[in-house]
């Protein structure tokens, strides 16, 4: 029997075993999280008066508790924090407000991800990864602009874009949008826009920035602009540009598998198709043990407190799943390419270009 075909077997009673929220645990994690995140900002606000390094330290600090804001604002959209539904509900708003993202709205796409994981024909990853034979068509500009932009230098950029600028510009864009279409005498059933697919979605996209935008008025007006600002923004961007490089590493990786959709399984998607990040205890704690990202995807409904004792139990079945260890993940990050032939995600450090693979093997 393949690794695989066991996996498949004891998956179920893998699941069983520790797909159990807890009310307790997940309080837990919420309290070891804001209490650092309040006393950081305000050291952070502080120690402006002493020592510019300072504050530089502690809003470094500050961006690192803030990936783990997101990482427990992606448990909940998974209703895996706690164990009572209205809780997670809640906490992932706080946790949505506090990191800049609508968190039920994000999490419909992220179950999206879930659905298609190792299936590139439906899912490319956030840095919208192209085939070897959509990168052979790009003239060298274009190309040398698709590295760039996926560069590590740049991934603070992509955090500001991703966590501070893009959902506050779709919201104004679509509430313009149905401003308009409304003043046109035109019903709200019959508005269409790609920014939410339901009223539902609006609605939390909606709550979410009133309530981040009046946080930054208060918070503005509180510390002062010139403490504020650049505290925030330099913190949810280091944590929007690390969460990013984070989630990419954890698919994008050499010979990850990267299956199109005729054929694709998965599980293995789950086992070959997604890393596990070998870190130091205080990165699994400030991650929320996401480096278990095999297990996360062979079920969200493990909680992070879990997947440890997850993986120590059940280590047989993960004997194939790629380790990456901190050292390596800058050159995982250059693994920008899916190669359908292999169907396999390959590197761009020294690749040259061919035109041989075919587009739709």
């Amino acid at each position: 029997m393949s690794s695989l075909d066991l996996l498949k077997q004891e998956k179920r009673q893998l699941i069983r075993r520790h797909a159990q929220g807890s009310d307790l645990m997940g309080l837990r994690q919420v309290l070891t999280t804001l209490v650092p995140l309040a006393l950081l900002a305000w050291a952070a606000a502080a120690s402006l008066a002493l020592s510019v390094w300072l504050t530089a330290g502690f809003t470094l600090l500050l961006s690192l508790v803030m990936v783990r804001v997101f990482a427990l604002m992606h448990e909940c959209g998974h209703g895996s924090l706690f164990k009572t539904p209205w809780l997670n509900r809640a906490q992932g708003f706080v946790f949505g407000v506090l990191s800049g993202m609508p968190q039920y709205v994000w999490a419909q796409h992220h179950d999206y991800h879930h659905r298609t994981n190792g299936n590139w024909d439906k899912y490319r990853g956030p840095l919208s990864t192209l085939s070897v034979s959509e990168f052979n068509a790009l003239p060298a500009p274009r190309q040398r602009s698709y590295l760039l932009a996926r560069h590590l230098a740049l991934a603070p950029f992509g955090g500001f874009v991703y966590l501070i600028f893009n959902p506050r510009f779709n919201w104004l864009k679509g509430c313009l949008a149905l401003a308009l279409h409304l003043l046109k005498g035109k019903g709200p059933a019959s508005f269409k826009t790609r920014y939410w697919r339901t009223w539902r979605e609006f609605g939390h996209m909606s709550a979410n920035n009133v309530v981040l935008l009046s946080l930054w008025v208060l918070l503005s007006n509180l510390a002062g602009p010139t403490v504020f600002w650049p505290i925030y923004l330099v913190s949810v961007s280091l944590a929007g540009g690390a969460g990013i490089a984070l989630f990419t590493v954890q698919h994008n990786f050499d010979s990850a598998y990267a299956s199109p959709q005729e054929g694709w399984d998965a599980d293995r998607g789950a086992i070959d198709g997604t890393s596990f990040l070998v870190l130091p205890a205080w990165l699994n704690w400030i991650t929320a043990n996401i480096g278990y990202h095999h297990i996360h995807h062979l079920s969200a409904a493990i909680p992070g407190y879990r997947l440890p004792a997850c993986h120590a139990e059940y280590a047989h079945l993960f004997e194939r799943v790629r380790r990456i260890t901190l050292g390596e993940i800058p050159a995982q990050l250059k693994c920008l390419l899916w190669d359908r032939s292999s169907q396999q995600i390959i590197s761009t450090s020294g690749y040259t270009p061919r035109a041989t693979e075919p587009e739709n093997a």
